[in-house]
């Protein structure tokens, strides 16, 4: 499976549609859109998937082995159609054979058919018996009353979605049209899913028009109508939703000859880092959680450590030359601590010699050794070794381009010490032992521990909660690269927010005690404004930025409520806000124990919440720090019920505004907002699954964790 799809178009065999507008001219002067699948191609390209023609040649093998999904359109006779291609429109019993065991393999299958299918001299009802399936030959009618005629006209019928309205498969789907359309025999494929059916009014009535099926460790679609995905006709209703579904979907089975591969790196197995890594586990262990040694008792084999550091280090250094000035400064001061008798650590000068934001390159390499804590891993800041990769690819540059952060960078863990074997994905220059607070220039967010852990989290909670995916949803939560990808646009740029719009107080809140509902908010605002902007780029055609929409819902509504504990939760605050504020707009559903989106309506409600937000921020601005807490505290309780016991709840008379703002952050509940019934029990379901994400990377094999 690629990172986005592979899509192979069957043009050879006298193919009625072509994806080149040129040639459908030719086909059909008076109306090329009548034989064009240009759009259609570009509405893939636009979700990130590559569109190939297949215009010579036989599908064997070899044709099919780099692509993810097979389109077979409408092949037909030239007495029957305006068609193109040099092969007669029947496939040969090798090409079925061939078809038949790419899809075994795990590759997808798409067939768009027609009206009257036995009139074409085709022999697609050959290749369809292989998996159980064939289209009747026949043209459905509407009848005059039945209402599900589309602009009147009696064969353009509109399809009775089947089973999961607006889900999985369907999702965003609420109406689509076929024109011209057969009906699709599924008798030998019982546990075959009927998309599409025809009305009740029709003739024939209630029979399939659009159906998927599995087939070994691929996917089949089959659709009885080619026309709803022509140039004429995909823009039309909600056909191009359907046809992105449908193509994604097919493309999401388990062949692995696709598949992206990880990056590796030999850094991880080198002596010299082993060597390393070995001497900094010894040292932390001495450590106090100031990062010093008060045993004097240890001082001498901490000496012989750091030495064994210092040439370790050393050894390493050629390899990573972009980061000369920091490992040349890194030994003076480890010397420094050294005869200092091993007293809190001081490492400001090694760590304004670290600049990686100085050569954000994809793939490039760092080597990291500092005392440090590790944000929601180890709070001591005792030493750490990490290796790691930056991930910047020319897509990511392009976005930062205008979105810009110079101080942010992607990264991937290739090896590390233990902590970072938790639930930390973060590199903050902050964390490090130093005697003064310098001016920070970079930040790091581990991108492949965000993914990996929210695909382990949401797949396990979609099928805990009975959720159907959209296809795309799916495909992120199946591939690595994918999701950690897409957690890179999204850090981006959440992470350049928190200095930008309408902002009534420190957005990094740096010295400020406050209710943790305002961290929530700010939070939430930097993650709300990160997914507008997402379906602004998508309609842009940016191919990550449906990802980015479906991590930051999944992630917010069923990692963050349920993660860490309930003291002054802000980030799962986050989550619970989002959670009430979609059930409140009817855009998510908890109905007969299974969870369900209005996926047409969720872009424009996160947005509507994201507005609200920024209304509440700006309207800060003209109010007094205390003033702004309670009118936050309004808005968050208008959606999240507050601790039955809360003072804060009582309102601004319960609280005691003629003293210090410490004495209104005291009385702020531990969990001022519990978490609803449906939290609590995700949360009960979920433990295990949330425990077994700390230390996860993109190498952890699934599950290893819960098993463990």
């Amino acid at each position: 499976m690629s990172v986005f799809p592979k899509v192979l178009v069957e043009q050879a065999h006298s193919s009625a549609w072509s994806l080149s507008r040129e040639v459908a001219a030719t086909m059909n002067p008076a109306n090329p859109a009548d034989a064009s699948l240009a759009r259609a191609g570009e509405v893939l390209a636009a979700r990130g998937l590559q569109v190939h023609a297949h215009s010579r040649g036989p599908l064997d093998a070899d044709a099919l082995a780099e692509h993810d999904v097979l389109v077979i359109a409408h092949p037909a006779e030239a007495r029957s159609e305006r068609v193109m291609g040099d092969l007669p429109p029947v496939l040969g019993a090798d090409e079925i054979e061939a078809i038949e065991a790419y899809v075994r393999d795990g590759g997808g299958l798409v067939v768009l058919a027609e009206c009257d299918q036995d009139t074409y001299g085709n022999n697609v009802n050959d290749l369809l018996a292989r998996f159980g399936l064939r289209v009747t030959s026949t043209l459905v009618h509407e009848s005059a009353d039945g209402g599900r005629r589309h602009q009147s006209n009696a064969t353009w019928v509109l399809g009775q979605p089947g089973a999961g309205l607006g889900q999985g498969l369907l999702a965003g789907v609420d109406e689509m049209c076929f024109y011209r359309a057969g009906v699709i025999d599924t008798t030998s494929a019982p546990d075959a899913l009927v998309l599409a059916r025809t009305s009740p009014t029709a003739y024939p009535a209630g029979q399939p028009l659009a159906v998927a099926t599995r087939f070994g460790s691929g996917r089949v679609v089959v659709l009885a109508d080619s026309d709803l995905v022509g140039d004429d006709s995909i823009d039309e209703l909600d056909n191009a939703r359907l046809w992105t579904n449908v193509v994604t979907w097919a493309s999401g089975g388990m062949r692995t000859t696709a598949a992206a591969p990880a990056r590796s790196s030999e850094s991880a197995s080198l002596p010299e880092w082993l060597r390393l890594k070995a001497a900094v586990e010894e040292l932390r262990l001495m450590q106090a959680k100031d990062g010093s040694i008060p045993d004097a008792e240890r001082h001498p084999r901490a000496t012989a450590l750091v030495e064994s550091m210092k040439v370790e280090i050393a050894a390493l250094a050629s390899r990573f030359a972009h980061d000369a000035a920091y490992l040349e400064a890194l030994p003076v001061d480890l010397d420094r601590w050294v005869a200092g008798g091993f007293a809190k650590p001081d490492f400001l000068d090694s760590l304004m010699a670290f600049r990686p934001d100085l050569c954000r390159e994809d793939g490039i390499e760092h080597l990291v050794v500092f005392p440090m804590y590790t944000q929601n891993g180890n709070l001591d800041r005792v030493f750490e070794a990490l290796l790691i990769s930056v991930q910047w690819p020319d897509w990511l540059a392009k976005v930062e381009e205008t979105y810009d952060n110079p101080m942010f960078l992607a990264v991937n863990f290739i090896d590390f010490t233990p902590g970072y074997d938790t639930n930390s994905a973060v590199l903050f220059p902050e964390t490090v032992a130093v005697r003064e607070v310098p001016k920070f220039s970079w930040g790091a967010i581990f991108c492949d521990r965000e993914g990996a852990r929210f695909r382990r989290v949401v797949s396990s909670a979609a099928e805990l909660l009975s959720l159907q995916l959209p296809p795309d949803a799916e495909r992120l939560v199946a591939s690595q690269e994918l999701a950690q990808s897409t957690f890179a646009m999204w850090d981006l740029i959440h992470d350049r927010t928190h200095s930008h719009g309408d902002l009534p107080f420190d957005p990094f809140m740096i010295k400020q005690r406050m209710p943790f509902w305002m961290y929530a908010l700010e939070e939430l605002r930097c993650d709300l404004n990160t997914f507008r902007q997402a379906v602004e780029l998508e309609k842009q055609g940016q191919a990550y930025a449906k990802s980015v929409q479906y991590a930051i819902l999944f992630d917010r509504l069923f990692r963050f409520p349920i993660t860490g504990e309930r003291v002054r939760n802000y980030d799962g605050l986050g989550g619970q806000l989002m959670f009430a504020y979609l059930h409140k707009n009817d855009a998510l559903r908890w109905t007969d124990n299974k969870l369900s989106f209005d996926w047409r309506r969720v872009p424009e409600v996160v947005v509507a919440l994201c507005e609200d937000v920024e209304r509440l921020y700006r309207s800060g601005i003209d109010r007094s720090r205390v003033g702004h807490w309670l009118a936050s505290y309004e808005f968050v309780s208008s959606y999240v019920a507050p601790h039955p016991a809360s003072t804060w709840a009582q309102g601004a008379r319960a609280l005691p505004l003629d003293g210090p703002p410490k004495g209104l952050t005291d009385l702020v509940q531990p969990d001022e907002f519990p978490l609803n019934v449906f939290y609590e029990a995700l949360r009960k379901k979920m433990a295990d699954v949330i425990a077994s994400t700390s230390g996860i990377t993109a190498s952890t094999p699934e599950r290893e964790k819960e098993s463990a």
